[in-house]
């Protein structure tokens, strides 16, 4: 299969749409990352996207929709659920809520799960192919299953290129790192750091909430061990560089090859995470030493990721 370049106009978006209908998969961009989307409604094409990334079949997919009301449709909506969709739709948020019996997706979607993740994108190319499909659109990163997430289209090209039908080229993802997961089937709880802070979400519920514990059942996406991960060995929280390292840096770390921002600010350093790493991967390194990065706001997600990517492959 030759993967098609699509551009970021009206054009692209009808080609984007024909594919989606032809139970194909294209490359999206969202203000997190970019998803690989299919129709979430057809068991094929959500087959194809775990069969393009190499995907564990226990391992859910978010399923992308253009607003709120229409997330109604495939989970059960509540009080917190309003409030949350309220303060943080569209954007970086995803919510896992109980499926609605009369859904209609697929059991491979939520992986056999009585739960659906939930998302509405703000990323305007996003929100386009939605409307323009009337689909909602199943769509994980786009990228082979446990490797870097891609915040740009030729991130995609080099990991899924021939695989998949197309690529709308939105140029690097604002955010750069996936989407905050909250559970609300019982009382809520973070199940994945992302991009929306968690601080922020407590806020607007006016109450802090449960973290999910590391006992290694995946009931969201992203919570494989071993994730992330570029081809090098990584080292956490180092402050010197050993033989055979490269130094990923913050802060302005001395002797970094690549720092994920010199003034140490975390929004910045989230979208520069997977592109750096994509970097290193491309120059062929083989061991990164990191630099430590605090552990509050977008640091949660940063640090989340990284200990996913130094995680042993096949954790």
């Amino acid at each position: 299969m030759q993967t098609r370049i699509l551009a970021p106009d009206a054009s692209g978006i009808i080609d984007a749409a024909r594919f989606i209908a032809e139970g194909q998969l294209v490359a999206i961009p969202t203000e997190t990352v970019y998803g690989l989307a299919g129709d979430a409604r057809s068991a094929v094409a959500v087959a194809r996207i775990f069969e393009a990334k190499g995907r564990p079949s226990f391992n859910p997919l978010i399923v992308h929709v253009p607003d709120s009301a229409a997330a109604q449709s495939y989970g059960v909506w509540s009080d917190m659920a309003e409030c949350l969709a309220n303060a943080f739709w569209p954007g970086p948020l995803t919510l896992v809520l109980p499926l609605r019996p009369t859904s209609g997706l697929p059991a491979l979607v939520t992986a056999g799960q009585t739960s659906v993740a939930l998302r509405v994108p703000a990323h305007p190319l996003a929100q386009a192919l939605l409307r323009a499909s009337g689909a909602p659109l199943a769509a994980p990163s786009a990228n082979l299953s446990g490797r870097i997430s891609p915040t740009r289209h030729q991130h995609v090209i080099d990991g899924l290129g021939g695989r998949i039908a197309a690529v709308l080229n939105g140029g690097p993802c604002e955010v750069g790192v996936e989407s905050t997961i909250i559970g609300l089937v019982d009382m809520p709880i973070l199940l994945r750091p992302g991009g929306l802070p968690i601080e922020a979400i407590e806020a607007a519920l006016g109450a802090p909430i449960a973290r999910r514990g590391e006992d290694g059942a995946v009931t969201a996406p992203g919570q494989m061990a071993s994730h992330y991960a570029p081809t090098a060995t990584m080292r956490l929280n180092a402050s010197t560089v050993r033989a055979g390292e490269v130094m990923l840096g913050f802060g302005g770390t001395p002797d970094a090859a690549l720092d994920l921002s010199l003034s140490g600010d975390l929004v910045e350093a989230a979208a520069a995470l997977f592109d750096h790493l994509h970097k290193l991967d491309a120059a062929g390194v083989g061991a990164i030493a990191v630099a430590p990065v605090p552990s509050y706001g977008l640091g949660r997600a940063i640090n989340d990721r990284l200990r996913r990517a130094a995680a042993p492959k096949g954790a």
